[in-house]
């Protein structure tokens, strides 16, 4: 067994119980999805893979990015731009996705419609059971998104949302310390470094990070 979680197998090696968590990163095959190492995703045993169930119109070429040590609770989903239907014009009919002399007459102007960017999740982020990501979204480092939720606007780093549309519960963190953290950035320490330090990620405070970095 074991005394360090591998970041590059599916589960967590140092606990065999565990095969409800996956390390994203290790089952993700589309080119358009970005992992970092340790984030992972309750599937609870019984959903199917995150990439399928969990991430919807993903038809680029906007990607969804997620950093590291996040958390994504069983039935998250992020919702894709690929997904929207264009709004410039007086319909909404996607006429272009069927193809053929649709597509022809309609995809220069399909081309000239804005859309939203890349979807983009911070390391430690922690987002709840059944939230929904709409498209192009930034959350930030060390952020809540709270079970339920739908997420339709840019997350700051330290915030907690709850809610449909999302709104602000508070700040984890004052602005000093947020500054703090995300200069210390211990999701970027080596391995050793962060177990060494375990207890004080979990428990400290952003001074006692700032001097260990």
């Amino acid at each position: 067994m074991h005394r360090i979680p591998d970041p590059n197998e599916k589960h967590p090696t140092t606990r065999a119980d565990l095969t409800n968590v996956t390390f994203l990163k290790n089952e993700i095959r589309s080119p358009l999805i970005e992992v970092g190492d340790f984030t992972y995703y309750d599937d609870e045993g019984v959903r199917a893979p995150f990439e399928q169930a969990n991430v919807k119109y993903l038809y680029g070429p906007q990607r969804l990015v997620i950093g590291r040590f996040t958390a994504i609770a069983p039935g998250a989903v992020f919702l894709m731009p690929g997904g929207n239907h264009p709004m410039a014009g007086p319909s909404t009919y996607p006429f272009t996705m069927f193809g053929g002399e649709w597509a022809e007459r309609t995809l220069d102007a399909f081309l000239a419609i804005e859309q939203p960017g890349d979807t983009i999740v911070g390391n430690d982020v922690w987002i709840g059971r059944e939230a929904t990501i709409l498209p192009g979204v930034r959350i930030g480092d060390g952020a809540v998104v709270g079970a339920g939720s739908v997420v339709t606007k840019d997350v700051g780093p330290y915030e907690i949302v709850a809610g449909n549309p999302t709104r602000q519960v508070r700040r984890r963190f004052e602005d000093e310390d947020v500054r703090r953290l995300l200069d210390v950035r211990w999701w970027d320490w080596p391995v050793e470094k962060i177990t060494e330090h375990a207890a004080v990620i979990m428990s400290g405070t952003p001074d006692e990070l700032e001097r260990i970095a």
